[in-house]
């Protein structure tokens, strides 16, 4: 699969997303920069952690205005994958491909350690090998990771079936504990922890690999 990793200014997760899915998983990844206006054939998206533009005004809304954020936008709204890590997340949120926004952690501090997590959804194209109520183990690292929604637009997510991970112990305060949710056409997928972080033995765990395995499986 041809995969696309968008790099903005201040992106810092760009080459972790290029190595698990070009050196780990064996796809052929490429780089996008923000000034682009073609995803070059790519048959997914990854927009990965970091802080865009700086996180001046708020995360992710300047990267919202991008040039190749419009593409990714055109892309999605047609169908193709897309995967949104932390601060992506944040940027599908802002661009109106996910519901919802984030605020500051609740304890106003960076977070940056493992957090358990639930999968709340195997029907989700980032959690169909797994079952539902397994557990993993990866890394979060934010300090606006606090997933805010009202509450008709959360039973909404919780009664669609768009709440793919959630929190076992919430680190943030996110809203219904949730860690990862997807579109309703399920093709895009934002989540805050960072699987790209936990994809090698190396790094003493996997559990995320399964993640973006079944997501680049297509």
């Amino acid at each position: 699969m041809k995969v696309g990793i968008v790099v903005y200014p201040g992106s810092n997760c760009d080459h972790d997303a290029y190595h698990v899915a070009h050196t780990v998983l064996g796809h052929q990844a490429r780089f996008l920069w923000h000034k682009d206006r073609d995803l070059q054939g790519s048959e997914a998206v990854i927009l990965p952690g970091g802080f865009s533009y700086g996180d001046y005004l708020r995360c992710g809304a300047i990267a919202r205005f991008s040039p190749i954020t419009g593409e990714v936008v055109r892309f999605a709204n047609g169908g193709g994958p897309v995967l949104g890590i932390c601060n992506g997340f944040q940027i599908l949120t802002e661009a109106g491909l996910l519901p919802g926004a984030f605020l500051q952690n609740v304890s106003r501090r960076f977070i940056c350690e493992d957090v358990v997590l639930e999968v709340a959804s195997d029907k989700a194209r980032m959690t169909r090998a797994l079952k539902k109520g397994a557990r993993l183990r990866v890394p979060i690292a934010h300090a606006d990771g606090n997933y805010f929604i009202d509450d008709e637009g959360l039973k909404r997510l919780q009664g669609q079936g768009q709440v793919v991970l959630t929190y076992v112990d919430n680190p943030n305060g996110s809203a219904g504990d949730i860690a990862a949710l997807q579109n309703e056409r399920g093709n895009v997928l934002g989540m805050m922890p960072h699987p790209e972080r936990a994809s090698e033995a190396v790094l003493g765990n996997v559990d995320g690999l399964q993640l973006l395995q079944s997501f680049l499986q297509g």
